[in-house]
């Protein structure tokens, strides 16, 4: 029975029955209206009121459950969906909030991997340009400066030394985007050595960073280890940068059979009191490409700890 139905018969009801007390023998009003009628039509009235509050209140309570959880729903946490009970109009419209939501996070989803993939494409066209066309020309800046050091005054040979020096550090630097603009590491030798590789890229005088990756790891595709590895990148980057860590652990290991987990520790500032930047949102569009899990939490202590749960697909399990 549809929802207007059950609202107009139930209504339907409440009256008939209240026609019917009026017509018989229980209820009479005199002229003038007697005291004892004013609180019987008054208590009738009330009851009347109270019945349709009840009805209605019973009738609408779907609505203002699925109101609640429209409000609630983040596409960011895909998987939560509406319990349909009953049958019926509400029951319909509760089964299709469902479905558009389903094909919300399919299509964010999808967008999401084509805006990634497009990031890492301009991330690796960049980081070509960088190693192959400023690398060369600070490169050929480096030998004429030293083919000059032979020919200058003495006086000035301090002077051109110290430039060439400054762009040998320009050219690491450059280097050192261009390697974390396109990890060639995990290209070439896989995630295990890319860790490695990060790790000691963020090892510097008092800050210590420990590893600990584990060997029995199952096979992951090209997809799975570059989500692993960006998100490892953007934890360590913001524990060395924004929360004044000076300790920072990266584990990655095998939780069962058919789950990857990653996490990153540090002993920073933590999460308290500050907003998700960019960073932590990239790393929840990450998450959600491969159906990973992606939680940070901030101990009493403080410190932030970064945990991405990854699960591996039907094939990769076996």
């Amino acid at each position: 029975m549809s929802l207007f139905w059950r609202m107009f018969l139930s209504n339907a009801l409440v009256l008939v029955i209240a026609t019917a007390l009026l017509m018989g023998p229980w209820v009479t009003v005199s002229n003038p209206v007697l005291m004892r009628e004013v609180l019987v039509i008054g208590g009738g009235l009330l009851a009347l009121l109270v019945t349709n509050a009840l009805l209605f209140r019973l009738e609408l309570a779907p609505l203002k459950r699925l109101t609640r959880a429209m409000t609630d729903a983040n596409l960011q946490e895909p998987g939560q969906r509406i319990r349909v009970i009953g049958r019926g109009e509400l029951a319909e419209l509760t089964e299709t909030f469902n479905v558009m939501l389903s094909r919300l996070e399919a299509e964010r989803t999808a967008s999401s991997g084509r805006v990634l993939s497009a990031q890492e494409a301009e991330r690796r066209r960049v980081a070509r340009e960088l190693h192959d066309e400023v690398g060369q020309t600070l490169t050929a800046v480096i030998l004429q400066l030293k083919a000059l050091t032979d020919h200058v005054p003495s006086a000035l040979r301090e002077e051109v030394v110290t430039a060439q020096e400054t762009v040998r550090d320009s050219l690491d630097e450059v280097r050192r985007i261009a390697r974390r603009l396109r990890p060639g590491v995990l290209e070439d030798l896989g995630l295990t050595s890319a860790l490695r590789a990060l790790v000691a890229e963020f090892s510097r005088p008092g800050v210590s960073v420990g590893h600990q990756v584990d060997s029995s790891l199952p096979a992951l595709d090209a997809e799975a280890e570059l989500v692993l590895y960006r998100v490892a990148q953007e934890a360590m980057t913001n524990a060395a940068r924004h929360s004044g860590a000076d300790r920072i652990h990266i584990e990655l290991r095998a939780a069962g059979t058919r789950t990857v987990l990653l996490t990153v520790r540090d002993n920073g500032s933590g999460l308290v009191g500050t907003e998700e930047g960019t960073g932590i949102r990239g790393m929840r569009e990450r998450a959600l490409l491969l159906g990973a899990t992606l939680t940070l939490t901030s101990d009493d202590s403080g410190g932030t700890t970064v945990r991405l749960r990854v699960p591996l697909p039907a094939e990769g399990a076996a």
